[in-house]
């Protein structure tokens, strides 16, 4: 069994960069989470083939 997958993305409000975690058992997925750095709700979509991300899209909510 797989585990999660950490990933480094850049925040669009303050462009530093933080690592998130993701499963790539899900082939598709897109939810908010907060920036650890500035607080604001950053949406991510990403897809993954069930063993690796294949594609990883982020942007600003508001």
């Amino acid at each position: 069994m797989l585990e999660e997958v950490e990933i480094v993305i850049r925040c669009p409000y303050c462009w530093s960069e933080i690592t998130m975690l993701v499963d790539p058992t899900v082939r598709q997925q897109t939810y908010i989470e907060d920036c650890e750095v500035c607080c604001n709700p950053i949406q991510l979509t990403y897809r993954a083939d069930g063993e690796e991300i294949s594609s990883i899209n982020v942007q600003a909510t508001q």
